[in-house]
């Protein structure tokens, strides 16, 4: 039983399984659970994560899919924090649309895009593990959303913005405390842990315990997933002891600074009381170090 619990980290899944056809059950049971929409998988799309080198990065790993809507979906797995990250998706997802439409082909062909971030880094403040965001256009006065009407096939046709517009997925897994319920917890609960119950019916879980057993992969890949955990552990051991080292510098500065603004106060205190009992300015200044214009604002 210990040996068949013993799952693949979604990351590592990403970059060596679940881009196979094969297993796109896995990649669509998450999707279709996180979007709330029946979701299929078409094919694979290159994308910076497809790289297969032996210096592949750890910290970061993606996907990019096309779906049976015609609707890009890009999944991000983020495991340290990056600076301008919002920035980057952003960057991300504009470089999705226009790498999908030719020079010349109208505005109607460029594709909606599903970006999908799963964040192992505190990226922020909030309460809750997952967060969406969307376009949307909202009456300033009147509070409704406008709805847009476009002409297609000889007929008006009324469409959402949000049909359009790109939509944004950030899940916290470190912030996901709770007991599974829904089928979205026990993903969450699998991106977290790496546990997957036996009984789950959640979609693509199911699929997942069977292709992404631990003890199924060869000696050779067991190794190479080994390493790729043992990096991830040296990382962040660099990253909290780098955190730690800059908190002690920080808290040594700041006696430093104390000592420092204790001893400039000591002396601005000082001038004053020679100032009070009539000592020349040019005195004041030559005892204390002052400057004119310190030893005058007193």
């Amino acid at each position: 039983m210990e040996l068949q619990d013993k799952y693949i980290r979604f990351d590592w899944a990403v970059k060596r399984l679940l881009r196979h056809k094969a297993n796109f059950g896995v990649l669509e049971g998450f999707l279709t659970v996180l979007i709330g929409d029946e979701i299929h998988i078409v094919e694979i799309l290159e994308s910076e994560g497809n790289q297969q080198t032996e210096d592949d990065k750890f910290n970061r790993v993606d996907i990019k899919a096309l779906n049976s809507k015609n609707e890009i979906v890009i999944i991000e797995i983020q495991n340290t924090r990056e600076l301008y990250y919002l920035e980057r998706i952003l960057y991300g997802v504009a470089k999705a649309i226009t790498e999908h439409i030719s020079l010349g082909e109208t505005y109607y062909k460029v594709k909606k895009i599903y970006s999908i971030s799963i964040l192992y880094f505190d990226i922020g403040h909030g309460t809750d593990y997952l967060y969406h965001g969307q376009n949307i256009f909202k009456g300033v006065h009147t509070g409704d959303f406008l709805q847009v009407s476009t002409r297609e096939k000889d007929a008006i046709v009324p469409r959402m913005p949000s049909e359009i517009y790109p939509e944004y997925f950030l899940i916290r897994v470190n912030e996901f405390n709770k007991v599974a319920v829904t089928p979205l917890e026990e993903w969450i609960e699998y991106l977290k842990t790496g546990i997957i119950r036996p009984d789950t019916t959640a979609p693509g879980l199911g699929e997942a315990r069977e292709k992404l057993k631990y003890y199924s992969m060869t000696p050779q890949e067991r190794h190479a997933y080994d390493e790729h955990l043992s990096a991830l552990m040296i990382q962040n051991d660099v990253l909290d002891s780098a955190k730690l080292e800059g908190k002690i510098e920080g808290r040594l500065e700041g006696r430093a600074e104390g000592r420092a603004e204790g001893i400039k106060e000591g002396v601005l205190r000082n001038a004053r009381r020679m100032k009070e009992k009539g000592f020349p300015i040019e005195d004041i200044m030559e005892i204390t170090g002052l400057t004119f214009e310190e030893v005058s604002q007193l």
